[in-house]
């Protein structure tokens, strides 16, 4: 049976199933692209979520939330230990707290089988209270825990923002930062990657499920975090009506560079291009008043822009300070949000890079280029998202001729007329095609106007202050 590996899941045929089929034919042609899912959520209406947000519980309280489609949460308050590094237990008072046991996977991906078979479970159990030890805590918290995995498809940047962080905000950020962090499956350099965003949501050092060796007691734990939509918060949901620009705020506030960080570093730059390196020359920290930056994701491998150098020709003449900035997984992120944070335009072939929008400031403009066959996926997984944080949106939608696909296919091929009916074929062929198979050749005549139109929105947003 074949396999796909897709970050710390696996995926066979057997597993990808139409959505048509699981939502019936009102279900568009619903694929995503960039974290190779069928996508189904969107199918449903959000469930309105029996879970309660942890600091907002009264009483002793054991309890799971499985309505919702995305995620499970499981409630837990009253007298909780956690030992041996694989379940927590409430010793119950109140005669009429459930007991037994709850297991649940805590990622946010809980429709996807295949992933969340190789999620590790967190167990809980309710028991009376005249079956608890004489053991004394190693750790008596005041705080309440949360706990997450960092399993799943962590290690694509799409998914540590969708399934992680932005959750991990939305079910705790009304807790101003007094809520424990436990991480299952825990990685070192996903903490060293996030440490400064972490530190923002909680004042304690993250735990380890796994490895802790201690004996941790808490007055209140909720496993699994709450989601709303792609990339994106819903205010009407939140305890305190918090959205995405908050969490954006947040951001800001992790990677505020210090003084130091601020003076020039010395680098190497290949011609033509900036990397993140220098991002404190190039990131507009002298407020530059007349030029305007762009910055352009630079993809390699697949989906590359194939005309990038009179791309970046044709931006300098249209008055941008181009920046060329190509991350990977050794990229510290602050570097990146310094650029985009002092960037006007951001610009990007559609891919998991993009989710890098959430540094750009309210008010500036984000232009996504599509190729042929992920119009759908780019409006719902960057578009609609961008614009709820406030960016100015510019799809460029790629035409048959602008696409590689078109130097090996007729013209009348419905690869290039009709890439509706190669999706409908399934996952793999639309991957083999369209995600792997394209590269990208916008028109220069189409670019200026582009840019000249970033130019016209830019003049009519609101100064930043």
């Amino acid at each position: 049976m074949e396999l796909e590996i897709t970050g710390w899941c696996t995926r066979t045929k057997d597993d990808i199933t139409h959505p048509r089929a699981a939502c019936g034919s009102a279900c568009h042609s619903l694929w995503s692209l960039n974290t190779h899912l069928p996508l189904w959520p969107p199918c449903h209406k959000p469930s309105t979520t029996k879970a309660g947000f942890p600091g907002m519980l009264e009483g002793e309280v054991f309890m799971c939330d499985r309505s919702q489609y995305r995620t499970d949460v499981c409630n837990m308050r009253g007298d909780i230990r956690m030992s041996n590094s694989t379940h927590f237990t409430l010793y119950a008072v109140d005669k009429s707290t459930p007991l037994g046991e709850e297991v649940i996977k805590p990622y946010t991906r809980k429709w996807e089988t295949s992933c969340m078979n190789n999620v590790h479970d967190v167990i809980l159990h309710s028991v009376p209270s005249s079956l608890a030890s004489n053991s004394v805590c190693d750790v008596q918290h005041s705080a309440p825990g949360v706990v997450f995995s960092t399993g799943g498809y962590t290690g694509n940047l799409y998914h540590e923002f969708h399934d992680g962080l932005i959750p991990l905000f939305i079910t705790t950020q009304h807790l101003n930062r007094e809520v424990v962090v436990i991480v299952s499956e825990f990685h070192e350099w996903w903490l060293t990657k996030y440490s400064e965003v972490i530190q923002e949501m909680s004042n304690y050092t993250v735990i380890n499920f796994e490895e802790d060796q201690h004996l941790h007691c808490f007055p209140e734990v909720t496993v699994g975090l709450h989601i709303h939509g792609e990339l994106s918060i819903d205010p009407m949901r939140m305890p305190d009506n918090k959205s995405i620009l908050d969490f954006r705020d947040l951001l800001s506030r992790a990677y505020t560079p210090s003084l130091e960080e601020l003076e020039p570093q010395e680098s190497e730059v290949p011609e033509g291009s900036t990397n993140v390196a220098d991002a404190s020359k190039v990131s507009g920290f002298s407020n530059m008043e007349t030029t305007k930056q762009l910055t352009i994701l630079v993809r390699n491998g697949t989906r590359v822009l194939l005309n990038l150098d009179e791309i970046v020709e044709l931006a300098s003449e249209a008055g941008f300070n181009v920046t060329l900035l190509s991350p990977d997984a050794t990229t510290e992120l602050k570097r990146v949000f310094w650029i985009l944070d002092k960037s006007d335009v951001l610009m990007g072939v559609h891919g998991a890079a993009l989710t890098h929008f959430l540094f750009m400031r309210p008010g500036s403009v984000f232009i996504q280029i599509i190729p042929l066959g992920t119009d759908w996926a780019a409006a719902t997984y960057y578009g609609e998202p961008a614009v709820k944080l406030g960016l100015q949106y510019l799809p460029y939608k790629i035409k048959p001729a602008e696409s590689s696909l078109s130097d090996k296919y007729s013209s009348t091929d419905p690869i290039l007329t009709n890439p509706a009916t190669i999706v409908d074929k399934g996952w793999w062929t639309m991957k083999e095609v369209y995600l792997e198979g394209q590269d990208v050749r916008p028109s220069l005549v189409q670019m200026r106007k582009l840019f000249e139109k970033a130019k016209k929105l830019l003049k009519k947003r609101i100064p930043l202050l």
